[in-house]
């Protein structure tokens, strides 16, 4: 069989493309670095507002000229920054919205520290992960992670920063209207209770999470002038009890950062908790029926796994149908985070 010279060149071309594609995938965290060593000196906040040049912003953050052109130049090839002139860099839009401390939606503390100082290192561990090579002590679970209170404080703190603007559209996305009780379960510093409350007036909240997280939780509650309307029971969610008749239970990023075997015991305790009629929020990240993505979900789900090898995952068809099993009614699931988190309300009946 004979190949042309405009068949090779087309293979070719193809091959080339491929692995391009592969490369950027392969390098992806390089672009994640590079991002989070601009938060890390404040890059973004000294950009806030105004273009400057690299010698300005090296004053500015006490960095040397050259690793500043190094590092901006890697932040403007993927769009993080732009060139506002043949000598000023200044914020892309995204960045000066969500990355400047002077941003009323800066969310750059949760990706500064849970996501670099936390969640990559615990990705080095998830060769070790897939082939079981590591001890139960070497597995860095929640339970482990939550008892240091250093680790607790920096997961908690950024993750509040990251939970406010999700909690606001949650929101929306529910009615609670006729709710006095809610049961934050996992509910971390409050930042969801925190919006849900705001939202409705007549609502009180109990949030469950481990003694450290609660501690802190209990500046931001007192900062939302709310310590009137919630409440904490520290602890371990799966083994605390929980009060009862209660009229919405929420579960926001839970499920998939605790063993699978724990989801159905989870849901089951939901259910004895609610009141006739009450509802469960489920907020997480849950992937196609189909397993084809999306990317982030699927992506974060495999970042679970490497701290808690038993994790399961999560889609919204199996949520269903396992809440079904329990004796809950549902109408389906909708996106929350888009092409990340899905929100599923399951009802049981009046």
């Amino acid at each position: 069989m004979t190949m042309h010279a405009s068949d090779m060149a087309s293979d070719g071309a193809q091959c080339v493309e491929t692995a391009e594609e592969l490369s950027t995938i392969a390098f992806s965290f390089m672009a994640s670095k590079a991002l989070f060593a601009g938060l890390h000196i404040d890059l973004f906040t000294e950009l806030t507002g105004e273009p400057r040049t690299p010698e300005e912003l090296a004053t500015a953050t006490g960095v040397p000229v050259n690793r500043i052109v190094m590092l901006t130049t890697a932040l403007a090839s993927i769009g993080i920054l732009t060139w506002a002139d043949d000598r000023r860099l200044q914020n892309s839009p995204a960045a000066e919205n969500f990355l400047s401390k002077h941003s009323k939606y800066d969310f750059g503390d949760y990706l500064r520290y849970q996501i670099d100082q936390q969640m990559y290192p615990f990705l080095l561990q998830l060769n070790a992960v897939m082939k079981d090579d590591l001890s139960d002590d070497a597995i860095a679970s929640y339970r482990h992670w939550m008892a240091d209170e250093e680790q607790a404080s920096v997961y908690s703190e950024s993750q509040h920063a990251g939970s406010l603007g999700p909690g606001r559209t949650l929101a929306r996305l529910v009615d609670l209207s006729g709710a006095t009780s809610l049961l934050d379960v996992g509910g971390g510093t409050g930042a969801m209770t925190i919006s849900l409350c705001k939202a409705y007036g007549d609502l009180h909240s109990t949030i469950i999470d481990f003694p450290n997280v609660a501690e802190i939780g209990w500046r931001f509650v007192a900062e939302a002038e709310l310590v009137d309307r919630v409440r904490y029971i520290p602890g371990n969610a799966v083994e605390v009890a929980w009060p009862g008749e209660q009229d919405a239970i929420l579960m926001s990023y839970l499920l998939s950062g605790v063993p699978g075997d724990a989801v159905a015991t989870l849901l089951e305790k939901a259910f004895a908790a609610l009141a006739p009629g009450g509802k469960l929020l489920i907020h997480d990240f849950m992937v196609e029926e189909d397993r084809s993505g999306p990317a982030l979900a699927a992506l974060w789900q495999l970042q679970h796994m490497a701290f808690t090898p038993e994790a399961r995952s999560l889609s919204v068809g199996w949520l269903i149908a396992k809440g079904r099993e329990i004796g809950f009614e549902t109408d389906g699931g909708q996106n929350l985070i888009p092409a990340m988190t899905k929100l599923v309300v399951l009802e049981k009946p009046a």
